[in-house]
């Protein structure tokens, strides 16, 4: 019997939970302006969707006292790939342990990254069914295009801050078959890798931590689809007194198209667009950037990605970090809807 491939044993990034202090404000953020569905509330928390992801839920706000990634699930090929990576995982002496998982979500691997992360694989995934309202008459489609703001397709990538990249990166490559896309170097010092386990640029990014800090979350990737939507986007959220960092323009590296904002509870949240390059070859070559490149690696357009905060802020917040200008907490929100 011949050994699966490795490279496909994870499918995709599948769902994503963020703590915020200001539970309200980030609901109405999701909702009222990026048009995501909520399909469930428990304690704390409530489920989020957008209109074609394919499960019950891709986003989880989560009360908390300061803004951060609760965890971030990837869904793998099959129950058997599931068993397989746990192993490997639990092998290489990373800390893990089995669960039975929440909403709309079955047996869970749990494991941290070398870093700190808190990360999720799964395989037992719910399908979301759209009530006779909702049902959209694209067969592909999950659900019907809301009529609210400007709704995001699907949940995209994650974007991880780590105080040394080479070991997650790494432990993504051995334990889970992930193929290192992209990187940026400094000298001998990986500044960061972009990761992939299917035709995407990537679906999980690793950078430098500035500030040294472990396990802390940069950002996460919603996907509209074509550059003309981050640009009424950016009008949107001047309207509506949401801190914009940079954007929109598009990425060098990757090729996508973005726009970089801060939500009210303080995560920063990226709408991608154009899904960047494809990578369909199934011999490529890791393609290295130095730094040098930075400024077309960050925007062929030539827009500027702030020092102050783009390359220091991460959540949770660590002194001496600068907070995003202004700070979320002086953001002016409406109330939820």
């Amino acid at each position: 019997m011949t050994e699966p491939d490795l490279r496909h044993e994870i499918a995709h990034l599948a769902r994503i939970e963020l703590h915020t202090p200001d539970p309200d404000g980030t609901l109405w953020f999701f909702t009222s302006l990026l048009g995501m569905y909520e399909t469930k509330r428990e304690g704390q928390s409530v489920y989020l969707r957008g209109y074609e992801d394919p499960y019950q839920w891709s986003l989880k706000i989560t009360e908390g006292p300061a803004p951060k990634m609760g965890h971030a699930a990837l869904r793998t090929s099959s129950p058997e790939a599931l068993e397989r990576r746990a192993k490997s995982i639990t092998d290489g002496n990373l800390p893990g342990e089995w669960t039975e998982d929440e909403y709309g979500y079955g047996k869970t691997f749990a494991f941290t990254t070398p870093d700190g992360h808190d990360l999720r694989l799964l395989w037992e995934a719910e399908k979301y069914r759209a009530p006779a309202e909702l049902k959209s008459r694209i067969l592909t489609r999950a659900s019907k295009k809301p009529l609210q703001g400007i709704p995001v397709k699907r949940i995209d990538h994650l974007n991880l801050l780590a105080s040394d990249v080479t070991p997650v990166k790494r432990s993504f490559e051995r334990h889970l078959g992930m193929q290192t896309r992209e990187r940026v170097v400094d000298g001998d010092v990986e500044m960061g890798a972009w990761l992939s386990s299917n035709i995407l640029g990537h679906e999980v990014a690793i950078m430098r931590d500035a500030l040294g800090a472990q396990g802390r979350f940069h950002h996460v990737a919603f996907y509209y689809g074509v550059p003309q939507h981050n640009i009424d986007a950016a009008e949107m959220f001047r309207e509506y007194g949401v801190t914009i960092e940079a954007g929109p323009d598009r990425h060098g590296l990757t090729q996508g198209s973005f726009l970089y904002v801060f939500e009210p509870g303080g995560n920063r949240v990226e709408l991608f667009g154009d899904c960047g390059f494809l990578e369909l070859e199934p011999d490529f070559e890791t393609k290295t950037w130095t730094m040098d490149d930075i400024d077309v690696v960050t925007a062929i357009g030539g827009a500027k990605l702030p020092w102050e905060t783009y390359f220091t802020y991460g959540t949770p917040p660590v002194a001496p970090a600068l907070s995003p200008h202004p700070a979320p907490e002086e953001t002016t929100v409406a109330p939820a809807a």
